[in-house]
């Protein structure tokens, strides 16, 4: 089944937080981390107060459900894993795990990625654990390894036609 898009709103705010939970991926065994990594000051900056003028996001809807969503969001102060400069969003993904797997994913990230350089940005940046097997997914969608943080891959993606 195919997936249409709607704008992640404020009103998703309980939303993002379960699906921030859900991108925080690590390799088999591994299941979610306990939901108490949500308070972290360095995760919290991800979701908290959802609906910023510089927050943009795109929810799958698989069914007439969200199934997912794929946000950027502007982290001031050199603060991230994935930060760039005050310019560049980072971006989170996730997918409920029903949807996963399904062919889903790399049109959420095409779309958001549509609607960030609608928004204006110029390139986006995440970081992804080596093991993690979306990276090849993100690599399709344009995102360059620009070096590690910690042990987590760096990536960047062009928006600029």
């Amino acid at each position: 089944m195919n997936a249409t898009f709607r704008p992640l709103v404020r009103a998703d705010q309980d939303k993002l937080w379960h699906w921030l939970h859900v991108a925080l991926w690590d390799p088999p065994p591994a299941g979610l981390r306990p939901v108490e990594i949500l308070q972290n000051p360095g995760v919290r900056i991800y979701a908290e107060d959802w609906g910023r003028e510089s927050d943009v996001g795109v929810v799958a809807r698989v069914d007439d459900n969200d199934a997912g969503a794929c946000w950027v969001r502007l982290v001031p102060g050199a603060q991230g894993l994935a930060y760039v400069d005050e310019h560049t969003p980072q971006l989170g993904i996730a997918l409920e795990p029903d949807h996963q797997h399904k062919g889903h994913g790399e049109p959420l990230m095409r779309a958001a990625l549509a609607a960030s350089r609608a928004h204006g940005y110029k390139q986006v940046a995440l970081t992804v654990h080596p093991q993690n097997p979306a990276r090849r997914m993100y690599e399709r969608c344009g995102f360059r390894t620009i070096g590690y943080r910690n042990t987590f891959r760096h990536m960047l993606v062009n928006l600029e036609p």
